[in-house]
């Protein structure tokens, strides 16, 4: 009986891990509930860091570095990490909208050998009324050299991205630390910048940063390619 219980066990867990990416969803899992309840909160343009470790599941074929489709997915967890700890993704929620992925670009400087250990970066460098933008950096442990750079734009729906950022960063008080900040937007309140003087609470107007150089011209490539994609149906 008990031979026949483990064997159905294991044929389940089979079946999953062919029909499913288990450890990927096993791994958001964890990334989701250590974002949200061990790690410490972050204002809305604070850069989020989450350390990797190149495994023998990341490299490719030559088995000498990390296969670059990889990049992509430790993005992804990077992505869930900075939503969750800076209450971006819970802030486009409760205005009844969602977020997808609506383009990626991405760069590759120097390959990350196997079990090389390494962090990502990830910030908000632009919005507007329909996206955020966001930087995400590979950046070697022992040198600090950025292996890699991804410049992601989440595509906000059925709610405004300019909307959602002014929610976050709103405010005329006056806090004395960040995590009353964050209190407060949780419930409702403004966003801030931390200084000697303690946590001020500006307008988002005054926190945008200018569009770079780098997102400009994308913006311009994403722009070509949808007109010329148009043309073609």
């Amino acid at each position: 009986m008990l031979c026949t219980v483990l064997a159905i066990v294991l044929g389940v867990m089979v079946a999953l891990y062919v029909l499913f990416e288990l450890h990927y969803f096993l791994r958001m899992c964890l990334c989701v509930i250590a974002a949200r309840y061990v790690k410490k909160r972050l204002h809305i343009l604070e850069t989020a860091t989450v350390t990797g470790l190149c495994l023998t599941n990341d490299i490719d074929t030559l088995l000498y570095h990390m296969n670059n489709a990889r990049y992509l997915r430790e993005v992804d967890f990077a992505r869930v990490d900075f939503y969750e700890r800076t209450l971006l993704y819970r802030t486009i929620r409760s205005k009844g909208g969602s977020v997808v992925q609506g383009a990626t670009t991405i760069r590759y400087r120097r390959f990350i050998r196997p079990f090389t250990r390494f962090r990502i970066s990830s910030r908000i460098v632009y919005w507007d009324n329909q996206s955020i933008f966001m930087e995400h950096r590979f950046i070697g442990l022992g040198d600090g050299f950025i292996h890699c750079i991804a410049l992601c734009r989440q595509r906000v729906i059925e709610c405004s991205a300019e909307d959602v950022m002014a929610t976050l960063l709103k405010g005329v008080a006056t806090a004395t630390s960040s995590t009353e900040c964050l209190d407060r937007l949780e419930n409702g309140g403004g966003g801030v910048i931390v200084g000697n003087g303690g946590t001020e609470y500006v307008g988002s107007n005054k926190l945008k940063p200018e569009m770079s150089p780098e997102v400009a011209k994308w913006l311009e490539w994403n722009e070509i390619s949808s007109a010329s994609l148009r043309n073609e149906c």
